[in-house]
Order: structure tokens, then C-alpha cells, then sequence
């Protein structure tokens, strides 16, 4: 994982569940999650995976990822070339669903964030630069561990490398 992350933002609103990430229709491809990751966030934008570059972020607002416990949720939010998610907070199973599947999820001030902005992300520091519109957020950055984690592209990875979390 990079330490800094340059896309562009995909926004999105308040309370994007689990079911907008992953449809339920496509349950039968979660045993291809690389398949499944061509259906990401479709029901909110049917055309999301199709518009995306690599490296782009995913902005959301209050509540991102509620609803069931769907670990591939982040997993193919990943898996579609998204590096990061922001928002303005997380359902907290889908906040740690991503540090473990190696996905930044960033809690931030996301009104200062307009879709196609394009942004620079600082992990490591905190910081989110807006090229777009020439301003700078500040965010917390996380904990030492999870950004151990997230370097080591997840937590099984993270396990299998030094066999224990290192707090």
C-alpha cells in the first residue's frame, strides 16, 4: 500500500449500505470476487465500475457501509481499482472490514469533496489535498497498527508476516 494516494472522488450520500456495495442479486458470485467487483456500488451508479480509473477514491457521507456484515463489501470496493473510501463516518464493521481487507477508510469532512475533484492522500500525515478546488483537509491519521495492516495489504497478510499483531 502507498502511502500516498492520488484519484479522483466519486461521491456518493449518506447511509450507503452494504446492499448499494454488494446487490444481492450478484450473491451467488461471491465466490468470485473478482467478478462481483464488475458490480460494485451499481445500484447507486449502474455505471460506477465502468467509469473508474485505478487509484480513484470512493466518497461517501454519514454512516458508509451500513447494514449486514458483507466482508467482500470492501473487499470488491478494492478489487474495482478504488484505493481509498472517505467519510464523514463508518458502520463500524465495515470500517474494520476494510483495514482487514487492506482498504483505507478515512473518516473526514467529505462537503469540501465534489465529485470528479481530483485528490492527493497523505496517509501517513493526515492530509487530504483537493487539487481541484486548491485546499487541503486534515484528517486523523490511524492508529500505528492499522496502517501496519493496511502496509501489509491487509490483516491475513499482516498475520502471516509477523505472526502476531504487533500493538
Amino acid at each position: 500500500m502507498q502511502k500516498l494516494l492520488k484519484g479522483k472522488a466519486w461521491k456518493f450520500g449518506d447511509d450507503i449500505s452494504t446492499d448499494l456495495i454488494a446487490p444481492g442479486r450478484y450473491f451467488h458470485l461471491r465466490s468470485n470476487l473478482e467478478e462481483l467487483a464488475k458490480h460494485t456500488l451499481e445500484d447507486a451508479d449502474p455505471e460506477f465500475t465502468k467509469k473508474i480509473s485505478a487509484g480513484d477514491f470512493v466518497v461517501g457521507g454519514k454512516n458508509f457501509g451500513l447494514g449486514s456484515s458483507r466482508e467482500h463489501a470492501p473487499t470488491i470496493i478494492k478489487l474495482s481499482g478504488i484505493s481509498a473510501v472517505l467519510a464523514k463516518s463508518f458502520a463500524r464493521i465495515f470500517f474494520r472490514n476494510a483495514i482487514n481487507v487492506g482498504l483505507p477508510a478515512i473518516i473526514c469532512d467529505t462537503d469540501k469533496i465534489s465529485p470528479s475533484d481530483e485528490l492527493e492522500i497523505d496517509l501517513a500525515h493526515g492530509t487530504i489535498k483537493n487539487k481541484t478546488r486548491n485546499l487541503e483537509l486534515i484528517f486523523p491519521p490511524l492508529p500505528d497498527i492499522m496502517q501496519s495492516i493496511l502496509q501489509e495489504d491487509g490483516l491475513v497478510n499482516y498475520l502471516k508476516k509477523f505472526g502476531e499483531l504487533k500493538v
